[in-house]
């Protein structure tokens, strides 16, 4: 196997890997945010899809493809185990409040490596991919709160997108010191996770934009 058929290889499975991941966390926390809003089951289905697939819908539209979940019937399959997931440890998950915040972290790592990797496998330069990878990482994000009736996160003193955007320049970092695809793949996914936890955890914020007093 030569280098560029492993590398690509090696990108595909990462890609696949965390898309999946992504994708059951997202839901998971979609569905449980809508679980405290009392939605009824196909509601909280439907909050737990749009949270899994918004973010990477946009961003194929935005990049002239098909929207990947209408070739794959996964993601919504993978949306109702997170469903059923979410009805089996309901007393568990409502006990543990850091459960959505849990997972909504891990969603927004993976998703954002993966809006990366599918933006330049599709050609485009590093600064398209660094937006579609925070598209991908928090646009579900945005719908949900909008589903849910929330002021969503992005619009928030809580660093959530720009997350993603460190974790963009820290992959095309490691790209430039000849870092494999896998290797960026991995440290960007985990300062996206790192990121989001120090910033909730030291209450780091930024500056509020103020009207005229």
């Amino acid at each position: 196997m030569t280098d560029s058929l492993r590398n690509f290889t090696e990108n595909i499975s990462l890609v696949t890997l965390f898309d999946f991941v992504g994708t059951l966390a997202f839901a998971i926390s979609g569905i449980r945010l809508a679980s405290a809003k009392r939605f009824d089951l196909f509601g909280a289905y439907v909050v737990g899809v749009t949270t899994a697939i918004g973010g990477g819908t946009m961003r194929d539209l935005l990049l002239g493809h098909s929207p990947f979940w209408m070739s794959n019937a996964f993601y919504l399959v993978c949306s109702a185990i997170a469903l059923v997931w979410v009805i089996v440890f309901r007393k568990l998950l409502v006990r543990q409040q850091n459960t959505w915040f849990l997972f909504d972290t891990i969603g927004l790592a993976l998703f954002t490596v993966t809006g990366i990797e599918k933006t330049l496998t599709a050609g485009f330069p590093f600064w398209t991919a660094i937006i579609m990878g925070t598209m991908t990482g928090a646009g579900g994000g945005v719908l949900r709160d909008v589903f849910i009736n929330e002021v969503p996160l992005i619009f928030r003193k809580e660093i959530y997108a720009l997350a993603c955007v460190i974790g963009g320049l820290t992959y095309f970092l490691c790209l430039n010191l000849d870092c494999s695809n896998v290797v960026c793949g991995v440290v960007c996914g985990v300062v996206v996770l790192a990121a989001r936890v120090l910033a909730v955890k030291y209450h780091l914020q930024l500056p509020v934009l103020k009207g005229e007093d």
